[in-house]
């Protein structure tokens, strides 16, 4: 039996990585160990509790509140959107109207899975609805046309984690109810440091572009103001389609999930306007809808469990207290909270991380002299981490369902966008007024 909850820290990422490691499913990988976790650590229980008895209770009550949440009814909506625009021709028609104005630019269309993902962040603010959505749309296509493969499906993955930074965010909601701050004031200080990070992972692009000429189709296209503005009709119905779910969002007409049901309203629409829409169509969009949205919840609820046992054995305190006996400096104190965070991104879900970190966490960096409001863009971007970090990184769940791809080289071909995470992290510590700057121009 273990009784130090660091070593048994150790101990469950090595059971974890071995059941991953075993081909066993991610969900069931998730819940074994959260089983192991209970059994191997010495637990104190109230005399007539048997451990097997209490793994139950957490079991049953962490796979139902996992998933008992209305944020969630979003994701599959978001997700037969995006079924129904690849299944038509929209997503064709998006690609051609778009290669006009990025056929010149070092790249071309593989800077689609970053302008559409953070278009789509704006709309869902979920990681998962916004890999999964933009990469059904976007995979196929980029390989049909002969773009590289790995170049794509890191860029979407890196792209995908927009959806917890630029608003409406959940884990935003979540910490600004938590550390007393600002929502709205944490909202606006999300989209420059947003913006910043897409503007990081396109310019990464273009460099990769340049130096390897296997990354995009050496098939070279001249293009005209003529064809730029004819590319409009195949542009403005998509752009209609974000106006009407942006819009309804920030016009105060709709949450994320009825906007989410006028998406699949408005792609029904326009599939109907471009005459592809068939029943065969419809069924295929319905039955793969169900299929990512059940694979997507099953791992939540794996993760839930996970995270429910992390809490119950006390392993995210022991980190946290840690830290805390440190007394660092506060820049080394936020390098180490940061380095705890990438580790916890390894063993639980974003949510769980902020849930369970930040009472303890936040009095500590605040003592250091950080603003709330910097550290909750800061824990944003911890989170966004864990979305890409093996062996629990959703994205790369959600891309591995989508793709068909190994996990393993999906993790490789992600690792570029992690460095490039950490590097964008490291600028917005060392200058914090990138995300003061919109909150104290446009809220008082």
């Amino acid at each position: 039996m273990i009784s130090d909850p660091l070593i048994l820290t150790v101990v469950l990422m090595v059971i974890m990585f071995t059941f991953l490691l075993s081909s066993i499913w991610i969900a069931i990988s998730l819940i074994l160990t959260g089983i192991a976790g209970m059994l191997i650590y010495k637990v104190h229980l109230p005399p007539g509790i048997h451990i097997i008895d209490k793994i139950g209770d957490l079991l049953s009550q962490s796979l139902y509140d996992s998933l008992n949440s209305w944020s969630l009814a979003a994701l599959p909506l978001f997700i037969l959107m995006g079924e129904i625009l690849y299944r038509s021709s929209i997503s064709d028609r998006l690609l051609n109207g778009l290669m006009p104005w990025l056929g010149k630019i070092p790249g071309k269309l593989l800077h689609i899975n970053v302008a559409a993902c953070s278009l789509f962040a704006a709309v869902s603010g979920s990681s998962a609805a916004t890999t999964a959505t933009v990469g059904k749309i976007t995979l196929n296509e980029l390989k049909k046309r002969g773009y590289k493969k790995s170049l794509a499906i890191g860029s979407l993955a890196g792209s995908g984690t927009l959806g917890f930074l630029i608003p409406p965010s959940l884990i935003m909601i979540i910490y600004g109810v938590l550390a007393d701050v600002s929502i709205g004031k944490l909202f606006i200080a999300g989209i420059l440091p947003g913006l910043l990070l897409a503007s990081v992972y396109s310019g990464y692009i273009m460099i990769v572009s340049l130096l390897d000429k296997d990354a995009v189709p050496k098939t070279e296209e001249n293009f005209t103001w003529e064809d730029r503005l004819k590319s409009f009709r195949d542009l403005i119905p998509t752009f209609l389609l974000i106006a009407l779910v942006l819009g309804s969002i920030y016009g105060g007409f709709a949450t994320p999930t009825e906007a989410a049901a006028l998406g699949v309203a408005g792609s029904i629409v326009l599939a109907l306007y471009f005459k592809t829409l068939s029943w065969k169509l419809f069924r295929e969009s319905m039955f793969n809808a169900v299929k990512t949205t059940v694979m997507i919840s099953f791992i939540i609820a794996g993760a839930g469990f996970l995270s429910q046992v992390v809490g119950f054995l006390g392993i995210a305190r022991a980190i946290s207290e840690y830290i805390a006996s440190l007394h660092l400096s506060p820049y080394h104190l936020i390098i180490v909270v940061g380095i705890m965070y990438i580790i916890l991104g390894m063993i639980l879900d974003g949510i769980s991380i902020v849930v369970m970190t930040l009472p303890i966490v936040l009095p500590i960096v605040t003592q250091a002299g950080f603003s709330p409001l910097w550290f909750g863009i800061f824990l944003v971007f911890m989170v966004e981490l864990s979305q890409v970090t093996p062996p629990v990184g959703f994205s790369l769940f959600v891309i591995q369902s989508i793709s068909g791809e190994k996990i393993e080289y999906i993790v490789k071909a992600t690792f570029p966008f992690f460095i490039i995470m950490l590097v964008v992290v490291a600028i917005v510590t060392a200058f914090p007024q990138i995300a003061y700057y919109l909150p104290s121009k446009m809220i008082g």
